[in-house]
């Protein structure tokens, strides 16, 4: 193989290692909340969301659609949209008051999540995906497609955000 023609392959298989492991945590994270659904209600609802049984199950069936997605690379830049939106929930209700190190409960690791996942975006799902296959991953690429994946995972965020939750009253103060 040729100098450009080993870069173009090491290009491929490394927008298919992205997608798998954000995709296959995303997938794992949903396969978790489903495999406990109680618990995660009880832990919605300690966290200040209102309908906590409804966000458990939502959260449960958007991570196992949207990791499957992209690990398939299929509507990847919805597929990204959906892991930025699920991140930007997380870190609102959860990580962000906490600092930067995921020690800590802070948001590194829901940050890294989200960047992964507009990184997929932009990049594009590459040669081993069912957006290639199917022709479709040429409509919306580049920075196009991140800005899609950034933008609408953040307006999701906020819309769920906005509806179903309060931050929480701390128990001294309640």
């Amino acid at each position: 193989m040729g100098g450009r023609q080993e870069s173009a392959w090491g290009a491929e298989i490394a927008r298919l290692l992205l997608r798998a492991v954000v995709g296959g945590t995303i997938v794992a994270h949903g396969v978790r909340h489903a495999r406990t659904l109680d618990g995660t209600a009880g832990w919605f609802g300690s966290i200040g969301f209102r309908q906590p049984r409804l966000q458990a199950r939502t959260s449960a069936v958007v991570e196992i659609g949207a990791g499957a997605a992209l690990v398939a690379g299929a509507g990847t830049p919805l597929a990204a949209a959906a892991v930025v939106g699920t991140m930007v929930v997380a870190a609102r209700s959860v990580h962000v008051p906490n600092g930067f190190f995921v020690i800590a409960e802070g948001y590194e690791y829901v940050l890294n999540l989200a960047s992964a996942a507009v990184a997929v975006a932009g990049l594009g799902p590459g040669r081993f995906s069912v957006d290639r296959a199917l022709g479709v991953d040429s409509r919306l690429h580049g920075a196009g497609a991140a800005a899609l994946a950034a933008g609408l995972g953040a307006a999701g965020a906020a819309a769920q955000l906005s509806v179903f939750w309060r931050k929480p009253v701390p128990r001294e103060a309640a």
